[in-house]
């Protein structure tokens, strides 16, 4: 029998890798962006400063939780921390928390455990959704394999777990909550609406779950890290929630509209799987409701979308149906939403930049 102290990783596979180098925090500030939307922080020259820093540290210690002395794990793990990201989640928990003391050591760990939990989702997202890129790289499956994806999402998952029970039973629930609803709203979407349910409303149901909750908790931590007032959770998580659908709602508009450039994703991905989005869904009504364009064109989604040409010509075609400029609409008005829930805020840079960037999730469609 093999022993553990035998072997050449540890026993939970933790550590970093000999080989690894040490991650300068101040290095990572002078490399990072802000995303669009919080222009207004980069411009303060206070909350600037205190912000980019404590993304750095987001990034070291992201960076520092999924190495592992396992090669394989080790590899596998990084393969979509490297791959880049906008980190959105973490920005939010760090924005957020400056309505308290954002000085706190708990507010970069809280950030960390945030984009952790939305990278193992990824794993298991690129698996059911036989996605073949992400971030422009190779998925994980595609390198490695369905199993080895999988269990590499879990290891991550893991990871964050560790970190969220360090941080008391509070953010454990929160974590545990979040981590139910984004599986349920995988599993809603894997096997679509019930035969008496609405599928527009199901669907929204199914974004909420998957990408509202986490973007709410993110927020939603933040404030309780930084001790701000109580008052202010609810309505983060409300803000975090409707943000997060707007934004998902830009997203599947962007997918078959064409815009790689701004948004990295390739068009017509989600029309080639098979997955439903509200532009597709609203083409759907308009055929029942006696559009012929809408029908002929749905015998094109519905057809083989394998090639290449095929695709281009679904995507060109659902771009210019009037069903595209409505879902934009339906975006927008989810972005108004989150706004209006931000109005018992103080006046400031927070609040002016949860603005922004609910304005900036769905201006992208130009």
């Amino acid at each position: 029998m093999t022993n553990s102290a035998d072997q050449s990783w540890t026993h939970a596979g933790h550590g970093l890798p000999s080989s690894e180098p040490s991650l300068n925090t101040t290095a990572i500030a002078t490399g990072l962006q802000l995303p669009a939307g919080f222009a207004a922080i980069a411009g303060d020259p206070e909350l600037g400063p205190a912000i980019t820093t404590n993304l750095a540290r987001v990034e070291k210690k992201l960076r520092e939780a999924i190495a592992n002395s396992d090669p394989l794990a080790d590899a596998t793990s990084r393969h979509l921390v490297e791959a880049g990201g906008k980190r959105i989640r973490p920005l939010l928990t760090l924005l957020c928390a400056h309505l308290g003391d954002a000085s706190r050591p708990a507010v970069v760990q809280a950030a960390v455990v945030v984009e952790l939990t939305h990278l193992a989702t990824l794993y298991h997202d690129d698996v059911m959704d036989s996605a073949p890129f992400r971030r422009g790289a190779p998925t994980a499956h595609e390198v490695w394999g369905n199993s080895v994806a999988v269990l590499t999402g879990d290891l991550i998952f893991a990871r964050a777990s560790i970190l969220v029970s360090e941080l008391g039973s509070r953010a454990l629930g929160i974590q545990a909550r979040t981590f139910e609803r984004l599986c349920l709203g995988q599993l809603h979407e894997t096997v679509g609406p019930r035969p008496d349910e609405d599928p527009v409303a199901h669907y929204l149901s199914v974004i909420a779950d998957k990408t509202g909750s986490l973007v709410a908790a993110s927020g939603q931590l933040g404030a309780i890290f930084s001790g701000a007032d109580e008052a202010y959770e609810a309505l983060l998580v409300e803000y975090g929630e409707k943000v997060g659908v707007a934004f998902q709602l830009a997203d599947d508009v962007i997918d078959v509209t064409g815009i790689k450039v701004k948004s990295g994703k390739s068009p017509g991905t989600d029309l080639r799987e098979g997955v439903p989005t509200l532009p597709v869904l609203l083409l759907r009504n308009a055929a029942r409701d006696g559009d012929q364009s809408a029908v002929e064109l749905l015998k094109l989604i519905d057809g083989d979308l394998s090639s290449d040409e095929a695709l281009a010509a679904a995507v060109a075609g659902l771009r210019e149906h009037p069903v595209t400029a409505e879902s934009w609409v339906v975006a927008r008005a989810w972005a108004e939403e989150a706004i209006a829930a931000l109005a018992p805020l103080p006046e400031g840079v927070v609040k002016a930049s949860l603005t922004s960037f609910a304005h900036a999730v769905v201006d992208r469609s130009s």
